[in-house]
């Protein structure tokens, strides 16, 4: 199954041939590192395509530079398809799933076809390989060493992790979240040694920039921000966004900070991350992989089978979004176009009433214990206790 579908998608990038355009970006990220170019200069592919992630992970991206395009491409290709694998046995590990060879390559051949992960590979993304540090690095015994570093190296990349940052801090795994801390103090002080003068134009500029990653109205970005606007058909929703954001940052960490359940808790923080955040393309929700296994382990099939199909389904990519049609929409599409957004305001509220529904439930339909039948025909005598029958 694992081949079928591996050669599928190679036949279909060499029939379409997909251009990966954030590896192209990449690339270029780390020969502005080599050749001591401007890192936020620069533009690239046919859509003129910006560098927006910290100096650090641009110092990572050196090794790009030193294969032709082409093999490039290849080497994500198959990297990503790797990652996949290593998510899929990391989810199973989260969820508590028992993990063979065989289940996994079945599942990474399914799970390959999910929007967000096809997209993924597709564009040469480092989504898989970010959610795999962080999950290889929770999932980890407690008490392990260095517990957390990789956390922190991973928000030092690509800014959105550091929301699990927060996440241990009111989880209490203090001491996990200050060695986290210290892997993203380490890759700032690591990219303003190498390129100082970017750094300081990331930190204090940059990094506040949201629209130059793209426009936040169009149906690709699947945010909180992206929602509301298309609702609003407003390009700039402005407190209409940043209100009910900050309302889902502080219910969603809140909920990860009550949830006893690890698994869901996690999850909760990895998607209230991407719903809070200005700009969440549809492949920065890989975190679907091991929502999945989540909702396997815990018995929820149909839902399982309800959530692969709304990330399998790419209704957002069937409505018409050429220009700015993507603000006109009918109030009728408008859930075809913000299912991820949808979807995990729908999840969190599920579970934040859950607890509640669970107890007026429990009190409504709780049943008086049954009184002891006496047993008619072994009366008490001399004041002995009853003898209590079957009842």
């Amino acid at each position: 199954m694992l081949a079928a579908s591996l050669t599928a998608l190679a036949v279909l990038c060499v029939v379409q041939d997909v251009p990966m355009a954030d590896t192209l970006v990449y690339r270029a990220e780390g020969a502005a590192v080599t050749n001591g170019s401007d890192l936020y200069g620069f533009t690239v592919t046919e859509w003129e395509l910006p560098a927006t992630y910290p100096p650090f992970a641009a110092i990572l991206f050196v090794p790009t530079t030193w294969l032709p395009v082409e093999a490039l491409k290849a080497v994500f290709l198959v990297g990503n398809t790797a990652l996949l694998a290593l998510l899929v046995h990391l989810s199973c590990r989260l969820a508590g799933l028992p993990v063979r060879a065989a289940s996994v390559c079945a599942a990474t051949a399914l799970t390959l076809w999910l929007e967000p992960v096809f997209q993924t590979v597709l564009f040469g993304q480092i989504n898989l390989a970010l959610a795999c540090l962080v999950l290889w690095d929770l999932t980890r015994p407690p008490g392990a060493l260095g517990k957390g570093f990789a956390v922190g190296v991973a928000a030092g990349i690509k800014l959105t992790p550091a929301v699990f940052v927060a996440y241990l801090l009111l989880r209490g795994r203090v001491r996990e979240a200050a060695t986290a801390l210290a892997g993203f103090a380490g890759t700032v002080l690591l990219g303003a040694l190498v390129l100082p003068a970017a750094s300081v134009e990331f930190w204090t500029r940059r990094v506040f920039e949201t629209g130059r990653v793209g426009k936040a109205w169009i149906v690709d970005n699947q945010s909180l921000q992206g929602l509301v606007a298309r609702l609003l058909h407003d390009a700039e929703p402005g407190a209409a966004w940043t209100v009910p954001a900050a309302v889902t940052a502080t219910a969603g960490l809140w909920l990860a900070r009550r949830t006893p359940v690890e698994p869901r808790a996690l999850l909760l923080a990895a998607f209230t991350a991407v719903l809070v955040s200005p700009i969440s393309w549809s492949h920065h929700w890989v975190w679907c992989v091991p929502l999945l296994a989540v909702l396997l382990a815990e018995g929820r099939r149909w839902t399982a089978a309800a959530v692969a199909v709304i990330f399998t389904a790419r209704t957002f990519w069937l409505l018409p979004h050429r220009g700015d049609l993507d603000l006109r929409l009918p109030w009728w599409q408008q859930p075809l176009a913000s299912p991820y957004a949808l979807l995990a305001l729908t999840i969190a509220s599920a579970l934040a009433l859950a607890p509640r529904l669970s107890t007026y439930l429990s009190t409504r339909t709780e049943v008086p214990a049954p009184r002891p039948r006496v047993d008619s025909l072994h009366a008490p005598r001399d004041g002995a206790p009853p003898r209590v029958g079957r009842t």
